[in-house]
């Protein structure tokens, strides 16, 4: 069980997804395992094939101490599969090298076939560790157990993400979670919410029911105490006001 902090970040590289020739299938994938394990998506982006845009991606990932990224497509032969290149630009200062194991399994597959343009796609950013490829043995790869790099077919990448956090990020602690309905609007607890404090997640749901306003809060984090804590800013506040509220069963949301 992993008690530290993680941010999960996709990104998704296609042009075609986003103009609409095919559908996306990596987000869903991915966020339904990440929420099996109990972790949960910092953000995911879907960019078309652009280096630059690339770069600025990966950079802005790699900024985050905490991040984890899983990122699909573009680590092919083609022209227009840049992602090895500017893996290499972004994680380890533009330094690549033919990857032996990578490459022996391409020859082992392809056999001939594997030059001239197959056998590159061993050619990986320095200190690359690979991820098996079930369907045709080229492997995806990663680097310092954080940053993953699989093929934009999910019927390669998937078995790539359920090995990558199987093996790493098997398992989140659970976070305890608190939450109630109150009849009144956001609105109203909006001086409450700043409170708050910052290691805290907070969720606030505005409803309207029987013509009535009502807003869900939901309170979540790693330490019981500090959870109940921040709760009860809430409930002292709506008893204090004598705002009617009821506690949820969160096994039901």
């Amino acid at each position: 069980m992993i008690e530290k902090k993680v941010n999960f970040y996709s990104v998704i590289i296609g042009t075609e997804l986003l103009n609409g020739r095919r559908k996306d299938a990596h987000f869903s994938f991915l966020n339904n395992e990440l929420i099996k394990r109990g972790w949960e998506h910092k953000a995911s982006f879907v960019i078309e094939d652009d280096t630059t845009l690339m770069n600025d991606i990966f950079n802005l990932i790699k900024a985050d101490e905490n991040s984890v990224m899983f990122c699909f497509g573009g680590i092919g032969s083609t022209p227009d599969d840049y992602t090895r290149v500017i893996a290499a630009k972004a994680f380890t200062n533009y330094k690549m090298e033919f990857h032996e194991e990578a490459k022996d399994l391409i020859l082992n597959q392809f056999k001939e076939e594997a030059y001239p343009h197959r056998i590159h796609m061993s050619y990986l950013p320095s200190n690359a560790k690979l991820l098996k490829n079930v369907v045709n043995n080229i492997a995806g790869f990663y680097l310092e157990d954080r940053f993953f790099f699989t093929p934009g077919f999910p019927s390669m990448s998937q078995a790539m993400v359920i090995e990558a956090l199987e093996k790493h990020y098997p398992i989140s602690k659970a976070k305890y979670r608190l939450v109630l309905t109150a009849s009144c609007s956001e609105n109203d607890l909006i001086d409450v919410m700043l409170k708050i404090s910052k290691n805290i997640d907070l969720s606030s749901l505005p409803k309207i029911i029987d013509n009535k306003r009502k807003v869900v809060i939901s309170i979540a984090g790693f330490d019981k105490n500090d959870v109940d804590k921040n709760f009860e800013l809430f409930t002292k506040y709506l008893n204090d006001n004598q705002i009617e509220f009821i506690l949820e069963d969160i096994s039901l949301n």
